[in-house]
């Protein structure tokens, strides 16, 4: 054992004789500063937020139960469905209508009956669909009702759904079983292929029109961190036909050259024709695309704590916070959604969410070059993973489980999945020191509310964060993590991306998160208010000879949709903000400003037969009328079929009056990646964060953090040392046990 690791274990030893001093010091004295203190917020809902609660898993059971029980068709568990099977794609909440709702909540009126929405495959009928019901009331389902039609304008076609776990499987043996085999002296002495140490990742969309299920997927090394071990094979898979032995490789790749399959291919190797890149084959730890750590532990990093306990409060699917109250909840395809956003006790928000995630790849590689995900349909929500406890979310943030039953009939359990914590951020929310005139300090900590959930799609992580400050602003934020997509270097590549291993390209993409903002700034009725600045020269009027130029403001209001979409490149007015029919003590519309960050790459150019499928990224931010039948900017079935999008965005945007109307803000956030040689072995999340603010303004008479219990202020004629005088000076006597932290405990990989 070495010194170094003797003082450890000396630290942590007189850490623990030190906690145990503190609980034997405050033992039978009533409550201490190391035990948890009343909440200062109580909780008046009434159960009045479970209105948009997500399904429990014993509702999910009575719901696939009722369909089995009453559509009168045989219903294969979407775990083992073939094509041609009708099955249960997803269930989830079906949260009900807005004015529903608002008469429940605001004006006492009949709670809306609980539904669920359940997406269904019917590929065992004479024209296979896709087919939506709502099914209710819970949690004893009476009804169902087909609500395809009125959704969509007609039928979906079954091309269009997404595709299954269990898809891929049946691809993969397809793989294994009749095309790998037809090209035995390639796979075995080129990639020394042992019918397991190889992944496939898929490309989409499925093809170049309507109609195709025709899907590239790119082969890797089946080792950790395989997403950037690419080989340099890809394979053309035509599994459009509901005949599963109807499918067939239509085309091969290998390290820039084609071939009509995977025989031709057998046949040119052998002929010794083929430019053969041989890839060392990596260790199963993946050896540079490991994440095991280079260095051994060492001193813990810093912990936050509470010494009172949380001063935030979770009930079902409701929090409080400072202030804040909002219900919270999980899309299997959209993910983390937050209802009822109130401050102060007035709603400023009805409803803010994530849309979608769009990435679209370069590549000399036909994976690559043809990939444009768009992880909604994947399910952002299904794909919520579970999280490491002082890693993802700090070590004694509330961790909650989620449900989710999506590729099965049965529910599934993420357990930790989402977590609630309030953050010091280290730095003041706002501060004054004053050394004119009169000396005093003034200042705030800002110490906000964090939700997050971390959504791992494929190869990427995005963790999603909605962050509730004390002056009443909110913040949506993702950053984006995990392993870089790659392709297998080679020709030109260079013009893709960089190089970041021997035979490893990481290749250039754009990211884009769409959001929707459902503003209620002082009630339901808005108007989009735009100020900004001109500079105006004018004469100095104590001296008229002599020329000044100064800032002034601009005003104007945006009265239709036309002029409320704004382009990715345009530009925007600084200050734009929903309005309020009422006024602040000042004389000013209150309202809420929506202000984004974002570095967003270019659009696919608007000519491209599949844009209409993704048109919400033409913009950085549109304000439409809210409507019933607009519930999202996009469709799950528009990866699958973005040649005939199900949504198109664009079509929201029609010039309608939006003054004093019910208004949306649709917010693309975004951001260009260019893999590099840092990306390896993961991309960190530095600098890859973008979102968007909404911030008061002129909503209050002044800012309401003032009225925070965390304020701080002393004069020069005061005891700054002195408890009552001075808050943070107590903090070595309130905070001086150290925290009784939960044991550590992961069940991540329980279902995988």
């Amino acid at each position: 054992m070495n010194v170094k690791t003797l003082l450890i274990l000396l630290v942590l030893a007189l850490a623990t004789i030190f906690a145990l001093v503190c609980v034997l010091l405050t033992r039978g004295k009533g409550p201490s500063a190391c035990q948890h203190q009343p909440l200062e917020q109580e909780d008046t809902d009434g159960g009045q937020s479970l209105v948009f609660a997500d399904l429990s898993p014993e509702e999910m059971v009575q719901v696939v139960q009722y369909l089995q029980g009453n559509l009168g068709v045989q219903l294969v568990d979407a775990s083992r469905a073939k094509p041609s099977d009708n099955c249960i794609a997803f269930i989830d909440v079906q949260v009900p209508a807005k004015a529903e709702v608002l008469r429940f909540l605001d004006e006492g009126g009949a709670r809306p009956p609980r539904e669920a929405l359940a997406v269904l495959y019917f590929g065992n009928q004479p024209e296979p669909n896709v087919t939506e019901y709502v099914v209710g009331p819970l949690p004893t389902p009476a009804y169902h009702q087909d609500v395809t039609v009125r959704r969509y304008g007609g039928p979906v076609p079954y091309h269009r759904r997404p595709t299954l776990a269990v898809e891929y499987q049946q691809i993969a043996e397809v793989l294994r079983g009749q095309a790998f085999p037809t090209a035995p002296s390639f796979m075995r002495q080129v990639l020394e292929y042992d019918g397991a140490n190889l992944a496939a990742v898929t490309a989409a969309p499925r093809g170049f029109q309507s109609g195709d299920r025709i899907t590239w997927f790119a082969l890797f090394q089946n080792v950790s961190g395989f997403f950037v071990h690419p080989v340099g094979l890809e394979v053309l898979v035509d599994h459009s036909s509901l005949d599963m032995s109807q499918w067939v490789v239509s085309r091969v790749f290998y390290n820039g050259q084609y071939y009509r399959d995977m025989v031709q291919l057998e046949s040119a190797y052998v002929q010794g024709s083929v430019r053969v890149e041989k890839v060392r084959r990596a260790p199963r730890d993946g050896d540079f695309s490991s994440m095991k750590p280079r260095a051994p532990p060492a001193a813990p990093y810093p912990l936050q704590f509470e010494p009172q306990g949380p001063r935030y409060s979770v009930r079902n699917n409701r929090v409080l916070f400072r202030g804040w109250s909002f219900a919270f909840g999980m899309s299997v395809s959209r993910g983390l959604r937050l209802f009822d956003i109130r401050h102060q006790g007035e709603r400023v928000a009805y409803e803010i969410s994530v849309q979608e995630a769009l990435s679209v790849y370069g590549s000399n590689c036909p994976g690559g070059m043809s990939t444009r995900y768009m992880d909604g349909s994947f399910g952002i929500g299904r794909y919520t993973s579970p999280l490491v406890r002082g890693v993802d979310c700090p070590y004694s943030a509330t961790y909650l489980d989620v449900h989710c039953l999506a590729h099965s009939q049965l529910p599934r359990t993420t357990e930790g999945a989402l977590c609630i914590f309030e953050q010091n951020l280290g730095s003041p929310l706002r501060r004054h020191y004053s050394n004119l005139q009169s000396l005093y300090y003034g200042g705030l900590v800002n110490s906000a509310l964090v939700i997050r959930s971390i959504a791992t799609v494929g190869n990427y992580d995005y963790v999603w964060d909605f962050i509730f400050y004390q002056n009443g602003a909110l913040e949506g934020k993702v950053q984006a993590t995990g392993y870089p997509s790659s392709s297998f270097l080679h020709g030109d590549g260079l013009r893709y991306g960089n190089r970041v291993w021997e035979h490893t390209l990481g290749t250039i993409h754009t990211h884009s998160i769409n959001y929707k903002v459902d503003l209620d700034v002082g009630g339901v009725k808005n108007s989009l208010v735009a100020h900004d600045m001109v500079f105006e020269r004018t004469q100095a009027p104590w001296s008229p000879e002599q020329q000044i130029e100064r800032p002034r403001l601009t005003k104007k209001v945006l009265d239709t949709e036309d002029q409320a979409a704004f382009r990715l490149q345009e530009k925007v007015p600084r200050y734009l903000y929903f309005a309020a029919s009422s006024k602040n003590k000042w004389g000013h519309q209150r309202g809420y400003r929506i202000q984004i960050s974002s570095f967003a790459g270019d659009h696919i150019p608007e000519a491209s037969s599949m844009e209409r499928a993704i048109s919400w990224a033409r913009y950085q931010l549109a304000v439409t009328r809210r409507k019933e039948e607009e519930p999202t900017s996009t469709s799950i079935y528009n990866q699958n079929d973005p040649w005939m999008a199900t949504v198109a965005f664009a079509d929201f945007i029609n010039n309608e009056t939006i003054t004093e109307e019910d208004l949306v803000a649709w917010i693309t956030a975004g951001f260009l990646h260019i893999p590099h040689s840092e990306d390896i072995p993961n991309t960190v999340t530095v600098g890859n964060s973008v979102g968007f603010l909404l911030r008061p303004y002129n909503y209050y008479d002044l800012d309401p953090s003032i009225y925070s219990h965390d304020g701080v202020f002393f004069t020069s004629e005061q005891d700054p040392t002195a408890c009552e005088t001075n808050p943070i000076a107590c903090l070595p006597t309130a905070a001086s046990c150290l925290p009784s932290l939960p044991p550590f405990t992961y069940d991540g990989f329980r279902n995988s």
